[in-house]
């Protein structure tokens, strides 16, 4: 007697998926699903597992080489905060204020089976990739390599594999059947062809961040006279969106150089490394909490913006993110927790800017925080860190050489 081989429905990991074009699909998998369909990369770079590997692991290691960095770079040693950035997520240690990128996965070879529609004009299918499918992450690896962490010992991360089955669902992208180079054009595409944002940009953008939370706080409560005659909350005037501003653009300051006003507010000179890094509370002063900081930081930015606002509205040198910066250098001086030695009252901030000259001309700014372009033009495009110094030495000291320069006084 012959047998006949079974010829029912094919073995394999089911995925329910839609079709976004004719060779890619979308969907989302459990986490015990994914790491049993992308191996850990951190395996796939070792030579002694690979040496006990099977001729199939070992040949998708070397087709995985072939669209993929190496985790000996940055992006290896962003791994061990990424994990912990997605064990906090579903914790719930950000509430609902945190994401990950679907991951990008590319299925070499043809897929075991795909199903008709599971509702008739839905698109939704159930796709099976066989157990022995070569499926890569070709973006998204850093987070792959992640989840394989967690996975791997979920306590140490404060969670469970019960946690794990049931509160995580991870989405995904998946291309069928490109060839080698085009997935590795598609790796290009993704890590290329976009525009990388700006350090400090990114960093206001961060509500987790104490400094870019003081920034909105100041937006909020403080309200100024538009130019309709209006009372208008100062946050409606701040850009939280660009580096620097434009002619056409109506707000008169960034959101980024608002927050290096913040960060020197509260740290003095040492505030300028902040301008582009996170402040946590434990990076407070000593002898300060979070509470305190803000009530004191919103009442001395607030009063300050206040009392020049004129000089803001018409985008004078104050606005400038390398003044913003010198500012607060000052501004701190008037906080409880300065150094004695060097602390002043409010009313002592106010008069050694009573005399300042804010109209953003070569005469009172060129070499302190600006330059002469070769149009003619002053150009106030210097960094915080590079200028934010000289600024608050001129303001500090008003009989100095920046210091008369700055308050128009050359003889």
């Amino acid at each position: 007697m012959r047998l006949t081989m079974p010829s029912g429905t094919p073995e394999g990991i089911p995925l329910t998926v839609m079709p976004f074009r004719e060779d890619a699909v979308i969907g989302t998998m459990s986490l015990a699903t994914l790491v049993r369909l992308v191996p850990s990369p951190r395996r796939e770079e070792d030579p002694r597992a690979l040496k006990t590997a099977s001729g199939h692991d070992r040949r998708r290691a070397e087709l995985r080489a072939t669209v993929q960095r190496t985790l000996k770079s940055q992006k290896g040693r962003n791994i061990p905060a990424y994990a912990e950035y997605i064990a906090a997520g579903i914790l719930g240690k950000h509430g609902s204020a945190w994401s990950t990128p679907p991951v990008t996965l590319w299925h070499a070879g043809e897929i075991a089976a795909m199903s008709d529609e599971l509702i008739p004009d839905s698109g939704l299918r159930t796709l099976t990739v066989a157990p022995d499918a070569m499926v890569i992450a070709i973006d998204g690896e850093t987070q792959t390599t992640a989840w394989h962490d967690i996975y791997q010992d979920p306590e140490s991360f404060g969670l469970t594999y019960a946690e794990l089955g049931r509160r995580v669902r991870i989405p995904f992208e998946l291309y069928l059947g490109l060839s080698p180079a085009d997935a590795r054009q598609i790796f290009y595409d993704r890590n290329v062809k976009g525009v990388d944002v700006a350090k400090n940009l990114a960093m206001s953008m961060d509500q987790r961040d104490l400094a870019t939370r003081l920034a909105h706080t100041v937006g909020e409560k403080l309200e100024v006279e538009s130019g309709d005659g209006r009372r208008t909350p100062f946050g409606n005037l701040v850009n939280t969106g660009k580096r620097q501003l434009t002619a056409a653009d109506k707000e008169v300051v960034t959101l980024s150089a608002l927050r290096a006003l913040i960060t020197t507010t509260v740290f003095g000179g040492k505030g300028v490394q902040y301008s582009a890094t996170h402040v946590h509370e434990e990076d407070l002063p000593p002898n300060t909490d979070a509470g305190e900081v803000e009530a004191v930081v919103v009442r001395l930015v607030s009063r300050l913006i206040g009392d020049h606002f004129p000089d803001f509205a018409r985008r004078g040198a104050i606005t400038a993110p390398a003044v913003m910066a010198g500012l607060g250098i000052l501004l701190h001086r008037a906080t409880p927790w300065c150094d004695p030695g060097d602390a002043m009252g409010y009313e002592r901030v106010a008069h050694l800017l009573a005399d300042v000259r804010w109209e953003r001309e070569p005469a009172y700014w060129d070499g302190v925080c600006a330059s002469v372009g070769s149009t003619g033009r002053l150009n106030f495009s210097g960094g915080v860190k590079d200028s934010a110094g000289r600024v608050a030495g001129a303001l500090l000291d008003p009989h100095s050489e920046l210091g008369r320069k700055i308050r128009g006084r050359w003889s």
